[in-house]
């Protein structure tokens, strides 16, 4: 099998990041609906109250409401987060389907990567910071440093400096007579 062109392996893991980019988008936009409608809740909560007849936890949803509406949205940001990941890896796999792994513009595309799973990372660790803060009794998210989630950035930003170093090269091949 084929790992370039159309009908090899990244024409194939195109259309799995087409599918999943496709779902990102329904959820991330279920996440934004939820925490908007969580958000109007927790500030009126006889809204929810009258229909459910909660009754003895109006004031848990109003106290906690705001924190779960900011979990929410904190969620939200990190799909948009692989959204955009997605995205960029979609337009990489584009260009390797046609058979031009060297293009130009994948250096700028892995790059964006690596800074948004650094991006998402150091927001990992504010979110953390802030839930500890918030919510010191609740174990929410771990704060830890974790080398592994920071090999995969070093890592795409090496496999970006191949990608320039690879258009280089091709530049100066076109350029020869």
């Amino acid at each position: 099998m084929r790992a370039l062109g159309p009908g090899s392996v990244s024409s194939f893991l195109k259309i799995i990041l087409d599918v999943i980019y496709v779902g990102l988008w329904v959820w991330v936009s279920l996440l934004a609906i939820f925490t908007v409608a969580v958000l109007l809740l927790s500030f009126n909560p006889e809204l929810i109250t009258s229909k459910l007849h909660i009754g003895s936890s109006v004031d848990e949803l109003i106290s906690k409401g705001p924190l779960f509406a900011g979990a929410l949205g904190a969620w939200a940001l990190l799909s948009g987060g692989w959204m955009v990941i997605v995205e960029r890896l979609r337009r990489v796999f584009s260009t390797l389907t046609a058979g031009d792994p060297f293009h130009p513009d994948n250096v700028r595309r892995l790059r964006v990567v690596g800074l948004v799973l650094a991006a998402l990372e150091i927001g990992h660790y504010i979110f953390a910071a802030l839930a500890k803060w918030l919510a010191p009794d609740t174990k929410i998210v771990d704060g830890s440093f974790s080398l592994s989630a920071w090999f995969p950035v070093l890592v795409v930003f090496v496999l970006a400096e191949v990608f320039r170093e690879g258009a280089r090269l091709r530049r100066e091949a076109e350029l020869t007579i």
